[in-house]
């Protein structure tokens, strides 16, 4: 078992080789090394079935994983109970056009406190989460995990806590540790190795060793401001954080198969091969 690498979306690369549609992107992954993508529904799950079927069926041929990030507007923690509602919807429309494609897995985004309290916000996210998981149960579509992401800006739900409470309603919740975002809402949290150690514990105490081996993960540097996250930079900057070495090291050294999905701005296969190839030179 090893952990796979890939992009979020593609790279400024992608046309600059040639490339123009989805389907060719399984062709791109194995030219640049890869062996993961992460299909990006962030504005709404525009592929029709045909196209996440045949884009599928190219990817298994390559042996190429695909996941699914779910729209930003999903708000599992809103007051709005309609808010609520179209949420379950959104998720279940990404569970099926991951599902088309091949894939089990869809990243989301669980919402923000808002005016409400923390403890609130989680309260109604927990209540969503468990009404989603039931949807997906109806739609026969259980086979699809979905990973609740850590956020990046420090009114948003998504420590690393409230991924992880989250993510104990069920078995089948897989969480998506996003290590810049972590860092930028911290203010910089990752400093030492043990830091990045605390991570990984934390997981495996709370959720098992089976978790802690398949999580889900986002890596990119990102700046931040007093209210956290500002912007995704790329592997070439040496202002913020965080260090993907930590990370491989840990993951290697405890056996893990994560997917390590890599958001850096414009150069995410460029910076997924650099994490590939540290991985890789641990063996």
């Amino acid at each position: 078992m090893s952990c796979k690498f890939g992009p979020a979306g593609n790279s400024l690369s992608f046309t600059e080789m040639g490339y123009k549609g989805s389907l060719q992107v399984p062709e791109y992954i194995v030219k640049m090394g890869l062996d993961c993508f992460e299909y990006q529904c962030g504005r709404g799950v525009n592929i029709g079935k045909e196209k996440a079927e045949e884009l599928g069926k190219i990817a298994s041929q390559k042996g190429i994983t695909l996941s699914l990030h779910a729209p930003y507007y999903i708000s599992m923690s809103s007051v709005d109970e309609e808010k609520r509602l179209n949420s379950i919807n959104y998720i279940l429309a990404s569970a099926e056009a991951v599902n088309a494609m091949g894939g089990n897995r869809i990243i989301v985004h669980t919402g923000s406190c808002g005016k409400i309290s923390r403890e609130e916000a989680l309260f109604l996210a927990k209540d969503t989460m468990k009404k989603s998981l039931d949807a997906l149960s109806n739609a026969g579509l259980s086979n699809i995990h979905i990973c609740p992401e850590t956020m990046g800006k420090v009114n948003q739900l998504g420590t690393l806590d409230e991924v992880i409470e989250l993510c104990l309603l069920d078995e089948s919740l897989i969480p998506c540790i996003d290590f810049g975002h972590l860092n930028a809402r911290d203010l910089g949290f990752f400093k030492t190795k043990d830091d990045y150690k605390s991570v990984y514990e934390k997981i495996e105490n709370r959720l098992g060793e089976n978790r802690l081996k398949c999580f889900h993960s986002h890596f990119s540097k990102i700046e931040y401001t007093a209210g956290g996250e500002k912007r995704h930079l790329t592997f070439e900057d040496t202002v913020y954080g965080p260090d993907f070495e930590p990370v491989m090291e840990l993951s290697y050294k405890k056996n893990c198969s994560n997917i390590f999905i890599c958001e850096s701005d414009g150069t995410q296969a460029e910076d997924a091969k650099q994490m590939k190839d540290y991985y890789k030179s641990l063996k």
